[in-house]
């Protein structure tokens, strides 16, 4: 069984799929806390034909709060009908426009305004449109010592879903080591997408954007094989 563990993000970039389409099963963080300077509630997609962040505005609350404890902010209908034109004007004239908007307003439109149930909701139907099957879980529905922390707690989810694969994004090649895990019975392994590039317009590429980007210019079928295009280190 092999188990993937992240953080909840809004229309991520592939690798977060690739990491998906990796595992058996995937745990998404709920009782986590939230991080204002990450990219939970943002990602960068191409406008003008350079990258530009676009983002979910949230109720302002603590910075202390977990994930599953924050909100979107009450005037998010008016934020949603500016992102969905941004969207509409950036990639109006992409090849696979219908497909990637009709995606990205269903997920927008989402009456509940809780930011993890909103982000959850967009993950799911993403993963289904890309055509991954791997089941997700919500973390704190499995049971463990949620007061655990940091590599404890992914230990604690690897073996409560009977996990002796545990994989991490290459990023956390300085977070982990493979001998604590090993010393579980939790082989670790890191994954790295591979650059890959596809046409946007007629500008240079601008890579690793928000899948939305990818959803654009892409088929499904292509797209099934960039889900591959990684290397388990």
């Amino acid at each position: 069984m092999k188990v993937a563990i992240m953080q909840p993000y809004f229309f991520p970039y592939i690798g977060y799929f690739q990491l998906i389409n990796s595992v058996d099963e995937f745990i998404v963080y709920d009782n986590i806390q939230y991080t204002k300077k990450g990219w939970i509630n943002r990602n960068r997609m191409l406008e003008n034909g350079k990258d530009s962040i676009f983002s979910i505005p949230l109720k302002h609350d603590s910075d202390y709060l977990n994930v599953d404890d924050r909100f979107l902010s009450d005037d998010w209908n008016k934020w949603r009908e500016k992102l969905l034109n941004r969207v509409n004007s950036a990639y109006k004239k992409s090849p696979y426009f219908e497909e990637g908007y009709n995606l990205f307003e269903i997920c927008v439109q989402n009456k509940n305004y809780n930011l993890f149930q909103f982000i959850f909701t967009s993950l799911i139907a993403t993963c289904k449109y890309l055509g991954i099957k791997t089941p997700l879980l919500i973390s704190s529905c499995v049971n463990i010592d949620h007061s655990l922390r940091s590599r404890d707690k992914v230990v604690a989810l690897c073996k409560s879903r009977n996990a002796n694969t545990y994989i991490n994004p290459i990023g956390g090649m300085e977070l982990y080591k493979r001998e604590d895990f090993k010393k579980e019975g939790i082989d670790l392994f890191f994954c790295k997408a591979k650059p890959f590039e596809y046409p946007q317009f007629k500008n240079n590429f601008v890579p690793w954007l928000s899948i939305l980007d990818v959803i654009m210019f892409n088929s499904q079928e292509k797209i099934k094989g960039y889900l591959n295009n990684y290397e388990l280190l």
